[in-house]
């Protein structure tokens, strides 16, 4: 499924994320940024001892946040390292997981990245609910990228059915396709 805003495409597919060939991936991270399982295990594994490394020189970085790393041996020339929160069910958890998108495409923009792809951000051990999530995120880009034309691809790319199938209703409601 794709969509245009503006001069930009975004995307919506099921699939690996360390195998996508963007500028960047984001990286389901946790605060440490030091690796974990689902997303950000596969990443890293993916990578190289060599993103460990450099994540180890990050600090870490709070919930709703994003930090860059390079690639490695991702097909990828970036790491966009976003914690986003777990789920409580309280107001907060939406704006959280709106600013670690919102990080996330700012670190793309900042560094002239055209092209970067988002996991299900905070979905997976995190707990948040697909259908909620996938509204928020793509609302987020929607408006990140109405002001920022320099992305010029924003790919979803999504593990299993159920998130396809949120983002796709998510994306329907937003767009009107």
């Amino acid at each position: 499924m794709r969509f245009l805003v503006h001069r930009s495409r975004v995307e919506l597919l099921e699939g690996d994320l360390v195998e996508q060939d963007v500028d960047a991936v984001v990286n389901a991270a946790n605060s440490s940024l030091l690796g974990g399982g689902g997303v950000d295990g596969a990443l890293h594994r993916a990578a190289g001892p060599e993103l460990l490394a450099a994540c180890r020189t990050l600090g870490g970085c709070p919930t709703g946040e994003a930090r860059l790393t390079k690639g490695y041996r991702l097909k990828a020339r970036y790491v966009i390292h976003a914690v986003g929160p777990v789920y409580r069910g309280h107001p907060r958890d939406a704006e959280l997981l709106s600013a670690a998108h919102r990080s996330s495409l700012e670190l793309a923009s900042q560094h002239s990245l055209r092209s970067i792809a988002f996991p299900a951000i905070s979905t997976g051990v995190y707990g948040y609910p697909f259908d909620e999530a996938a509204q928020i995120a793509l609302q987020t880009v929607k408006s990140h990228l109405e002001g920022h034309p320099e992305v010029e691809l924003v790919r979803f790319v999504l593990w299993g059915e159920q998130a396809l199938e949120a983002y796709q209703r998510a994306a329907q409601k937003l767009w009107g396709a």
